[in-house]
């Protein structure tokens, strides 16, 4: 019988020459395909099962490509249904000609994890999927793999070990590791019941009556969102302050929060609908060519027909090394990056695009990423909203219908927008992207007629992420694209005092607190001249009104006008020293208060979720636990804030007294601080014991070097514009 998936092309075959794995092996193989025949029900499509152990036997000794299907934790919403989808899987894969296997990896919710223990386990659960991946793959010598992509760190981590594999293969004369990705369909989001929006209203309105008017319009803003799993910690700071002022009882929180909690989330599980860092990771898996686009955007599991048109790709991609996972991305790796700027994608990224190239074996860094992000402006042209029907549920929608057709069309509009994107590199569809834009039907933003995601014309020239450079530190990253442009006037060129945290819970405690901004004004931490000179840098028409008011006065105004700027510094959030957890939870105290929106950025060496926007600054390089210059900031100083020049520099006060904006981190300064950042280090490794010893993350590179163990980036030696495969031959990729 003939199959459609030729055999592998490979002297080695530890399954011919050692009797064992055909012994063992079978019987899983036979349970799993038995398993899906049962699950598939009145749906399976195919004949009477020939999977007999005998004829598994004979696939195994004759290398018949040996296919994984790798899951993840049905846990985690995204992998509630992944049952179906690896059972049609399965059954598509034996009947190619294929032997399917099935494996799933643990899977962090983010979401889950967020603000509590679990967030320092989240970095780290990146590479420890890898290593798991990695393991499973090299042990039972799997030759290829359906993933079934998930969200948070799974879709990178899975990435990172496939391209890992198939750079190892490769080093050792074997054949080329073939995968393909199947994310799992969106979530669709929450409504808020009818009569706890009535409840929520006449909460605010009791809000105002009680001269709380910053959390009626805060609680009221929070009410336009669709409901996910972000916008309930929302919810939760607006309660908290409510709490606090005795608007609401303890009991009416624990109320509103149960009621909105069982509201969020469908039954059938995906990935949520903002775009956060599960869907800016499909974005960019889908740009960095492994997506078929028969999956790649779905509002319910995909059906047997799109797992087929998947998997019989495969028939095209088996033994050819320009379809290897390391190809596939290196050849991609200019398409992803412009894909992930364009559509707005998560910061989290920018460490894991840097991550999944090292893994691959390519020379690659955070500075390699911003000189491809900088070499052509990249446009805004990712319209989203969770307020006005543009989520990422709504594109899919439109993937559905017919009218969109995704990062396809994300691709041929940065074409058209006069973007150089690589149309030659090969993708898992086993064609280049030149061949699938040739099928023009549905390609065009300007199909979808209402509520576009995908846009021709930009909303602005530039999008994306920044890597930022300053004084007292290398390198650090800020979202531009989840700054609108009011509020990038706001902060860009600005001077800053600093708010200073020795961890996370230490702000959060803090950004809560009410009486925040009046305790700094009491204590006057930020001293009275330094704010005259803050003020006149950054409004001098303000300030020629203001230089003869009191400290009160001069406070209070800056705050009402929004002249004021604070940077909320949380270091001893690294890699090292705690886990590199996400900053989401403090973002979203800001974003949720009106006052400190527009006051306050959060500087960190910890990370971003990708759903956090405004003023975010992380990844800080070094981080403060490896002597970063962050680790010696106190509350008081000033900063000077210039995130369209991609910078942020320490000012001397001392020349500041005097009138003069001077960006100076003297020696001098530095020594004079070494106590303080010794003390601070000591209650850092104390801290840092709330983490398990086995699970620190000692022996890695830095978040600008993707956070990889140092072992992966020794490896990582060809370069990604030269060692790449286009068409069958090494091409340049300009």
């Amino acid at each position: 019988m003939t199959h459609l998936y030729p055999l592998i092309d490979n002297k080695i075959n530890p399954y011919r020459d050692n009797v064992q794995g055909k012994a063992n092996e079978p019987i899983t193989v036979a349970g799993l395909l038995d398993r899906s025949k049962l699950t598939l029900g009145s749906t399976y499509e195919g004949g009477k099962p020939d999977w007999t152990l005998e004829e598994i036997y004979m696939r195994l000794e004759r290398n018949a490509p040996r296919i994984a299907i790798i899951g993840g934790s049905s846990d985690h919403p995204a992998h509630i249904m992944d049952y179906q989808t690896s059972a049609r899987a399965a059954i598509r894969i034996w009947q190619n000609g294929g032997v399917p296997f099935h494996f799933s990896t643990p899977v962090m919710c983010d979401g889950t994890a967020q603000n509590n223990q679990g967030m320092s386990y989240s970095l780290q659960s990146r590479n420890a999927v890898a290593q798991m991946v990695v393991n499973q793959l090299e042990a039972h010598s799997y030759h290829g793999a359906f993933v079934i992509q998930g969200c948070d760190k799974q879709p990178l981590g899975v990435v990172s070990a496939l391209a890992h594999v198939d750079r190892v293969r490769r080093n050792r004369g074997e054949a080329p590791f073939f995968a393909t990705f199947a994310p799992a369909h969106v979530l669709e989001g929450g409504s808020i019941p009818a009569d706890v929006m009535e409840e929520l209203e006449t909460l605010a309105k009791k809000a105002e009556s009680k001269g709380a008017t910053d959390v009626a319009v805060d609680l009221r803003d929070t009410m336009a969102y669709i409901l996910q799993c972000s916008s309930n910690t929302a919810f939760q700071g607006v309660f908290e302050r409510a709490y606090e002022r005795g608007i609401l009882t303890k009991e009416q929180h624990k109320y509103f929060e149960m009621r909105l909690a069982v509201a969020t989330c469908d039954g059938q599980g995906g990935v949520c609908a903002f775009n956060g860092t599960g869907n800016s990771s499909r974005h960019l898996v889908a740009g960095m060519g492994l997506v078929h686009p028969a999956v790649e955007l779905l509002t319910d599991p995909p059906t047997q027909r799109q797992i087929n048109s998947v998997l019989d790709s495969f028939a095209g991609m088996i033994n050819e090394e320009r379809y290897g996972v390391a190809n596939i991305v290196a050849a991609n790796i200019k398409n992803a990056i412009r894909i992930h700027s364009a559509s707005g994608g998560s910061t989290n990224l920018m460490m894991h695009i840097v991550a999944g190239m090292l893994y691959a074996g390519f020379k690659f860094s955070l500075w390699d990423l911003d000189r491809i992000h900088h070499s052509h402006p990249i446009p805004d042209l990712f319209d989203y909203s969770l307020t006005e029907g543009r989520d990422i549920y709504s594109l899919a929608m439109q993937c559905c219908s017919g009218t969109s057709r995704g990062m396809e069309t994300l691709f041929y509009e940065l074409i058209e927008n006069g973007v150089p994107m690589d149309q030659d590199a090969p993708t898992v569809a086993a064609k280049t992207w030149k061949e699938r834009l040739a099928i023009t039907s549905s390609l065009k933003a300007v199909n979808v007629k209402k509520n576009q995601v995908i846009l021709s014309n930009p909303r602005r020239g530039f999008s994306g992420v920044d890597v930022l450079k300053g004084n007292f530190f290398e390198s650090a990253v800020v979202k531009i694209s989840g700054m609108p442009t009011p509020q990038l006037d706001q902060f860009d060129d600005k001077l800053a005092f600093v708010l200073y945290y020795e961890n996370e819970d230490d702000a959060n405690k803090s950004l809560l607190d009410s009486n925040l901004l009046s305790k700094i004004k009491e204590q006057k931490l930020f001293g009275h001249n330094l704010l005259l000179e803050s003020l006149k840098y950054n409004n001098e028409a303000e300030w020629s009104l203001l230089k003869n008011a009191s400290y009160g006065e001069l406070f209070d105004r800056m705050v009402e006008e929004g002249t004021l700027k604070i940077a909320v510094i949380i270091s001893g959030q690294g890699p090292v020293a705690f886990g590199m957890p996400e900053m989401f939870t403090p973002m979203q105290h800001i974003n949720a208060n009106r006052v400190m929106k527009k006051i306050a950025t959060i500087i960190s060496d910890g990370r971003y979720s990708g759903v956090t926007y405004g003023a975010a600054i992380g990844h800080m390089t070094p981080e403060s636990y490896e002597g970063g210059g962050i680790g010696l900031l106190k509350s008081g100083d000033v900063i000077h804030l210039q995130l369209r020049n991609r910078r942020i520099d320490f000012v001397d006060a001392t020349q500041l007294h005097t009138g003069k904006v001077v960006h100076d981190f003297a020696d001098h300064f530095i020594e004079e601080r070494q106590s303080l950042a010794t003390e601070r280090k000591q209650r850092m490794k104390v801290r840092q014991k709330m983490v398990a010893a086995s699970n620190r993350m000692f022996g890695h590179t830095d978040a600008a070097n993707g956070v990889v163990p140092i072992a992966v980036i020794e490896d990582a030696v060809l370069d990604y514009e030269q060692d790449v495969l286009l068409q069958g031959k090494k091409v340049e990729i300009k």
